[in-house]
């Protein structure tokens, strides 16, 4: 008797490996991404905020009292860790720096007032203030401007500026003998030989700075004196020529014993002021103002240049009218960042919402994983249902069912989470019906099946033993 070989049973197909879709790794790139943007910003802001500017300072001589305070001031503000920078150019003079500056070619200078002025000069801080000293032979007193002009008078200054300047006072300019009334006095001239040679008064243009530490008018008053002349229209002088400034020659000033002046006397004088470029911006001004007039110490000259910084004058009729940057420094109108920036800041913000509407719309078309939709998990159900029909044991059926479990559940933590959205929840609803009810009845075909062949077995065995008996 042939004994059939029984007909083995397809093997079972793998289950397909479904791919979990998840945002978690979009979101560590955008957050790694946006802590990226945000320091770049930050540091791109305080770059800006603190990046650093450089102003051409024109001074004359190199080593004039311009160049030499451009120098401290160099120093300065790289001791405070300023944004700003200085670079010094030197000329031959300080007129010449001056044309330098009307070119638009330097940020900065030095002038004083009775310079050609250029018509884009600003004031920033006063550095020092020029004297003019009227002197004559001890006990002669010049009352008058009209009795100074009947005298020769000799000019100690440090340029042809300073005898022009008596001239255009004392309004000679177009008299024939004015270049003999009005003369330079030879270098190193004391009062004593120059009243010795000739000359009736003497007029001295001097910085203040320098005139208290002068110890050689101290030193004339002992050998027999001099004598310090009010200049009794001094007043009526300042406001006829802008450029000259009212002054005063404080008690003792020139002499502190025996005291000259023996009290106050009215005189008239010049200013040094630090101008800067109209265009120059109020914030760099504003700045370089605070640095002056807090190291004040520090800019001062050994000979005395800038060692009473004031601060320019900010009236509107002044002869070299104030930078709006300084006046505001002054005045103590500094604005503060969202106050000056407030306008910018309206349209930056603006700006960047537009902007992060725009990334927000592309993360999320492209960038960001959408939920999944239920009814695309049909396909997992329906591999189920396809692989059933391999299943020939109730064991296989129960690996089945909880895949079809977990799948369900899978679907239930994705709806709460938001992995999954509820589209298409019906289509996944008739398919794990479909499967589940399809389970059963393969549940049951497998155990008839097995109860049927347990029968069979039965009889076989009964036959085998009636035939053997």
């Amino acid at each position: 008797m042939s004994a059939e070989a029984p007909t083995p049973h397809p093997e079972m197909p793998r289950r397909r490996t479904r791919v979990v879709k998840s945002n978690r790794t979009q979101i560590l790139l955008f957050s790694i991404l946006t802590l990226i943007l945000t320091a770049a910003v930050v540091w791109g802001g305080r770059t800006w905020l603190r990046n650093s500017e450089t102003l051409v300072f024109a001074v004359g001589e190199a080593n004039g009292p311009e160049a030499r305070f451009a120098a401290r001031l160099a120093t300065v503000l790289k001791n405070n860790s300023s944004r700003l920078r200085l670079k010094i150019v030197t000329n031959g003079d300080n007129a010449k720096a001056l044309s330098q500056f009307d070119r638009r070619e330097a940020n900065l200078a030095i002038l004083r007032t009775d310079a050609r002025i250029p018509p884009r000069a600003r004031a920033l801080a006063l550095l020092e203030h020029d004297l003019l000293l009227l002197i004559s032979p001890n006990g002669k007193k010049i009352k008058t401007i009209a009795e100074l002009k009947k005298k020769k008078i000799a000019v100690i200054a440090d340029s042809e500026s300073g005898a022009a300047l008596v001239r255009n006072i004392l309004e000679l300019s177009d008299t024939p003998d004015a270049a003999t009334r009005v003369q330079m006095a030879p270098p190193s001239s004391t009062f004593d030989q120059l009243f010795a040679g000739g000359f009736g008064a003497i007029v001295k243009i001097a910085h203040a700075s320098q005139i208290v530490k002068d110890k050689s008018y101290e030193q004339s008053t002992r050998r027999g004196g001099f004598t310090l002349n009010a200049i009794d229209s001094a007043k009526a002088i300042a406001r006829k020529y802008p450029a000259i400034s009212e002054e005063t020659v404080a008690t003792g000033m020139l002499s502190a014993s025996p005291a000259v002046p023996a009290e106050d006397v009215d005189t008239i004088g010049l200013e040094w002021l630090l101008v800067a470029q109209s265009k120059l911006s109020n914030t760099t001004v504003g700045d370089l103002a605070r640095i002056i007039y807090e190291n004040k110490a520090e800019l001062a000259l050994t000979d005395g240049f800038a060692s009473k910084i004031e601060p320019a004058a900010t009236d509107k009729d002044a002869f070299i009218v104030a930078h709006p940057g300084a006046a505001e420094y002054i005045n103590d109108e500094i604005k503060s960042f969202i106050e000056r920036y407030s306008d910018l800041m309206y349209v930056a913000l603006a700006a960047l919402s537009i902007i992060g509407t725009i990334f927000a719309a592309i993360y999320t078309k492209v960038t960001r994983i959408a939920p999944e939709k239920a009814s695309q998990l049909a396909t997992a159900i329906l591999d189920v249902g396809e692989r059933m029909e391999y299943a020939t044991s109730l064991d296989a059926l129960d690996e089945l069912q909880d895949e079809l479990e977990g799948i369900l559940r899978g679907v239930v933590i994705g709806l709460r989470d938001g992995t999954i959205s509820s589209d298409g929840l019906d289509t996944f609803k008739l398919g794990y019906e479909f499967v589940r009810d399809e389970i059963g009845l393969r549940r049951e075909h497998i155990k008839r099946h097995a109860v049927q062949g347990h029968t069979q077995d039965e009889k076989v065995v009964v036959v085998k033993t009636a035939q053997s008996a």
